[in-house]
């Protein structure tokens, strides 16, 4: 059995010199409670995992061996499928921890299947939700004089969110989807809203789960049109056109946003 545990936004790893791992182990690898939650997942690489949360460490300490993490700091520790499953499991333990009750009647809701729970008394039935969120490279072309000499290199738009309050990383724009609206017209919206702009040749680029707690990520390339950059204060702090070897401090690798950015820095 993998077992994937978490303490707070912390996931639980077997340290072995410089290697980190998931714990596997018969039984789990800390102290339960009677009340504590073990939620079922799919297996990996044939081996069946299961995950849950403690809100507080065990009374009798972490065993020898065994160390805490953080779960977007797991990304560089751990293969790809352990980090996604990971991932799986601390989305399903937050939506267990989010429908203790029932929206309707306000009765206690009860496990039905490993991802669905039904009212005890309406018999009301939810599913974990999902948040989609767009995010968008938008690219400006290179300007050249009457000769065909650049006059001005290519570009892309780079923006500093003002919920990054301990970082300077500049991102892309992004934003969630509203009810009622395609994807399409979502990148579009947040577009105009957060810097004013107008473009054009919307494709898609591709989709990353983002269990924080429980969304999509679904990222788009898009060409600049027209506009001149004003920035939504109350989302952006700073916003600026980047040229290849002008580029500021960019967010980590484990983000669709950077793979946005290294796949045009690399083409």
């Amino acid at each position: 059995m993998i077992w994937f545990v978490f303490l707070g936004n912390n996931l639980l790893l077997k340290k072995q010199g410089s290697a980190y791992s998931v714990p596997q182990s018969d039984t789990a690898p800390t102290s339960t409670c009677e009340w504590t939650t073990i939620q079922e997942l799919p297996e990996l690489d044939g081996i069946p995992c299961k995950a849950y949360s403690l809100s507080t460490p065990p009374k009798e300490g972490l065993a020898e061996g065994l160390v805490t993490v953080d779960l977007r700091q797991s990304y560089y520790l751990l293969p790809r499928s352990h980090y996604l499953m990971a991932a799986k499991a601390s989305e399903l333990l937050y939506w267990d921890f989010s429908t203790k009750y029932c929206g309707i009647c306000g009765a206690p809701m009860k496990r039905h299947t490993t991802i669905s729970k039904r009212c005890t008394n309406c018999g009301k039935e939810v599913w974990p939700q999902v948040a989609p969120a767009i995010i968008v490279r938008i690219r400006k072309a290179a300007t050249k004089d009457a000769e065909g000499h650049i006059v001005e290199p290519e570009k892309i738009l780079l923006v500093h969110a003002r919920n990054f309050r301990h970082s300077e990383r500049m991102g892309l724009v992004a934003g969630f989807l509203e009810t009622g609206e395609t994807l399409e017209e979502c990148v579009i919206r947040e577009v105009h809203e957060e810097v004013q702009l107008e473009i054009t040749n919307l494709k898609y680029f591709g989709s990353q789960p983002w269990p924080y707690p429980c969304g999509i990520m679904i990222g788009f390339t898009a060409d600049y049109v027209s506009g001149s950059i004003h920035l939504q204060d109350e989302e952006l702090s700073r916003g600026a056109w980047f040229a290849r070897d002008q580029m500021p401090e960019i967010p980590d690798k484990m983000s669709i946003a950077r793979q946005l950015i290294d796949n045009w820095l690399n083409s």
